[in-house]
């Protein structure tokens, strides 16, 4: 293991964003607080911000500027707390400076007054401005139109204007196009910037160069070799305080058409001409809009859902989901999905993709495993109890993210016995790596105008469209299977590729 002395900084120096202004709508919200100002005081550590950035928070509530940063703050101290206290390095002097340009609007999303306020704090802005909808999916059509109305969404002179719309967005395929048309409508396809903080992980990122820069990988990266993918994104910690939101959406909605396709078309799709952000959205494009759409028979035979119960995670006691604040107690909303997928190309045909997401579960993992298959020759054939398992490649996005390779190995001794072993490459052994969110990445990138990170109209409507056979299945029929809190999940999921003679990676 290299020491720190030996571990890596990034080689290329960013420069820092250009001029411009960052509006949040819904600043009061947890997602500013927990996730979008640490990034952007990540970004002002590492004077990644220009000199004239601001920030403009936007929220119902009755606050002036000190009190907004004082809630700010407090916010920051808790993250600050969850990183281990103020061994964790924190940068007393960036956070100054970020709040020293830092102030609060409060206003009705739905009032004109907000807009016209709006227009004449950014009246002496001549750079660009970013609007980032951080708020209920049900607002981002009004907003967008409300800009529009007030002439905040108008371009030219080195004057841009982006948006920055989080998910959900839409529930489902006829929502999701109807969404893209009305905002389309007010402003231009160019100018949205639909964002997943899964692509900001330099783990995900990393996908497309352990791919394409390893031959080694790439050479094998097919239905040749490969026997099948698992794409896991586990969470241990139940719905908490997002229990109204759950009950409306279910781990299908919230966590597959979006993070766990982003995370498919990473892994599976195939080589852009370049790393431009045209060229790579269109690969993944493809990848999505190849996914083989099941009929509703089929997605009920290749999917299970699961519904946590009461049970015990990390030594701490936790509640079943139907004992929630706000959670019916005869609730069908899944907190546990697994799919098993098709790709109808040529690198993909008859490989099974297997996409397995839930809540309350054994461990925070978020890891797709490419699993190989056997060498299939007589000469190292063993019996079934003591046959080792086949090569496997890892991508770990989150925890210990890295790199894993399972393989064989002779055992020591007189006789050809063979052992799993593993080769293992984690990235925080040969790079300085910090906190982050991953918000940082695409945040900047918003601010330079590089879209690569960040998803077409066509993606979304595609992965929708995916998904759309097995929302069909559940509304006519299919059972929420219980599993037990700290658990590994429903043991249907278990069955689902036992099925096919294979089984998931454990979560451990």
């Amino acid at each position: 293991m290299d020491s720190p002395m030996n571990r890596q900084a990034p080689t290329v120096a960013l420069q820092p964003a250009p001029r411009c202004t960052l509006v949040i709508f819904g600043a009061t919200g947890d997602m500013t607080g927990r996730l979008l100002i640490p990034a952007l005081y990540n970004l002002a550590r590492f004077n990644l911000l220009n000199a004239d950035f601001r920030v403009i928070g936007v929220g119902h509530r009755k606050l002036d500027d000190d009190e907004f940063r004082g809630g700010l703050k407090h916010s920051m101290e808790q993250v600050v707390a969850s990183r281990g206290g103020p061994a964790a390095g924190f940068d007393a002097q960036a956070w100054d400076w970020l709040m020293g340009r830092t102030s609060f609007l409060m206003g009705d999303f739905e009032g004109e007054q907000t807009y016209a306020q709006l227009a004449t704090m950014l009246a002496p802005e001549p750079g660009g401005v970013i609007f980032y909808f951080a708020t209920a999916p049900t607002f981002f059509q009004s907003i967008a139109r409300h800009l529009h109305d007030a002439g905040l969404l108008k371009q030219g002179h080195g004057r841009w204007r982006r948006v920055v719309i989080e998910k959900p967005f839409g529930r489902d395929l006829p929502s999701a196009r109807e969404l893209n048309k009305q905002l389309t409508r007010v402003v231009h396809e160019n100018q949205i910037f639909r964002i997943d903080h899964f692509l900001g992980k330099e783990t995900v990122q990393n996908i497309l160069v352990s791919r394409f820069a390893n031959s080694v990988f790439e050479s094998n990266w097919n239905r040749l070799y490969i026997d099948h993918v698992q794409i896991t994104a586990a969470e241990a910690i139940g719905v908490e305080r997002r229990s109204q939101f759950y009950e409306q959406t279910g781990a299908l909605r919230d966590m597959v058409p979006n993070h766990l396709f982003q995370l498919l078309a990473m892994v599976a799709m195939e080589p852009p001409n370049s790393f431009d952000a045209d060229a790579v959205r269109t690969e993944k494009e493809k990848l999505l809009d190849a996914i083989r759409i099941q009929t509703p028979d089929e997605a009920l035979q290749n999917s299970v859902r699961g519904q946590y119960r009461a049970g015990v995670v990390g030594g701490q006691s936790m509640r079943g989901y139907r004992e929630e604040e706000g959670v019916a107690p005869d609730s069908r909303t899944e907190t546990y999905v697994a799919l098993k997928l098709g790709i109808d190309n040529w690198r993909w045909g008859g490989v099974p993709f297997y996409l397995r997401t839930g809540k309350a579960l054994a461990r925070r993992q978020t890891q797709i495993v490419i699993a190989f298959k056997d060498a299939g020759h007589a000469l190292f054939r063993q019996s079934a109890q003591e046959k080792p398992p086949s090569n496997s490649l890892v991508l770990q996005i989150q925890p210990d993210e890295g790199l894993f390779f399972h393989m064989k190995a002779k055992v020591p001794g007189s006789k050809i016995r063979i052992a799993p072993v593993s080769m293992d490459f984690r990235y925080a052994d040969h790079f300085m790596t910090g906190h982050s969110s991953g918000y940082e990445t695409l945040i900047y990138d918003c601010m330079v105008g590089d879209a690569t990170l960040f998803q077409r109209a066509a993606d979304i409507e595609l992965g929708w469209e995916a998904v759309m056979p097995f929302l069909q299945a559940w509304e006519d029929g299919g059972e929420i299977h219980p599993y037990r809190a700290g658990s590994q999940g429903p043991v249907q999921a278990d069955v689902l590729l036992a099925r096919d003679g294979r089984q998931w990676l454990p979560l451990e």
